[in-house]
């Protein structure tokens, strides 16, 4: 995964596990899971995997049972899945990540979720987005998923964005690299939710400005791209975006043409944020 780095001062929140497994709702039973688990760190002594390199973080107890209800090509080499999710107490934070398993594959894989949790609490969907790769559970998820495919989800992550009402109002600056843009494209969609709900209520958490930078090879990679600009036009007093390309040989298209920039160093040394309010995930 592309680095992704967000700012957000103060707002950055711990998780806290749940205390409790729906294990016997799941196909997959807590020994299968922990056999999973093992084998995923023990393969990843010769080539680290989600499992090792998130070994330390929190995640919460819940394993959920789920069913694959919707599958897209986002682009050339990403594909995205909604997910029907069972157990009712299932929960995340926008910006999380959740453990995938899949019946079958001995790997653990590791997606970061690029729903809001308001869709959640809706619908009981999460939705994720799947860059392929040789990594076993990508393969399946481009090459063997198919509607009605069941899987497990446990979510985890120290990376994400949860104000509360009392909060102080903050501007977010969101940076983002190809399919780095799933835990930011959750915050930022989050963010579109509370500003729906303040304006309605017209209380809550209040939100500040919020900056996006996006960079990928070419305009097909750059996900969610009519998702995001209409999150800019719903909300272009609060949300703004730039667009960068490293390796475009076709013609940019004319509606992306207004937010593509060229570099995104001297707009960020613009912004002069001090490195303490910089939190960032990255996974490798």
């Amino acid at each position: 995964m592309a680095c992704a780095a967000v700012m957000i001062p103060g707002l950055l929140r711990c998780s806290v596990g749940a205390i409790r497994i729906e294990a016997a709702s799941l196909r997959l039973t807590l020994s299968t899971l922990r056999h999973l688990t093992l084998t995923s760190i023990m393969k990843s002594k010769r080539k680290t995997d989600h499992m090792e390199r998130t070994a330390s973080v929190l995640r919460r107890e819940i394993v959920s049972a789920a069913k694959v209800c919707g599958a897209a090509s986002e682009s050339p080499s990403v594909k995205s899945l909604r997910l029907l999710v069972a157990d009712q107490d299932f929960s995340f934070k926008a910006g999380q990540w959740v453990d995938f398993f899949i019946p079958g594959v001995s790997v653990v894989g590791g997606f970061s979720i690029c729903s809001s949790p308001r869709l959640l609490e809706q619908e009981r969907v999460i939705e994720l987005a799947v860059k392929y790769t040789n990594h076993p559970p990508a393969l399946w998820v481009h090459n063997t998923c198919t509607l009605d495919c069941e899987v497990a989800v446990r979510v985890g992550g120290e990376f994400f964005f949860d104000p509360q009402p009392a909060d102080a109002s903050r501007n977010l600056v969101l940076i983002a690299g190809g399919v780095g843009i799933n835990p930011l494209l959750s915050i930022l969609r989050h963010a579109a939710d509370l500003l729906r709900e303040q304006a309605n209520k017209r209380n809550g958490y209040e939100i500040g400005t919020i900056k996006l930078f996006y960079s990928a090879k070419n305009t097909s990679e750059l996900l969610f791209k009519k998702n995001i600009l209409d999150l800019v036009n719903e909300f272009p007093e609060k949300i703004a975006c730039s667009l960068h390309v490293t390796k475009q040989t076709t013609q940019i298209n004319a509606e992306l043409k207004p937010y593509i920039t060229d570099f995104f160093s001297k707009q960020l040394e613009n912004n002069h944020v001090p490195k303490e309010h910089i939190c960032f995930e990255k996974w490798w």
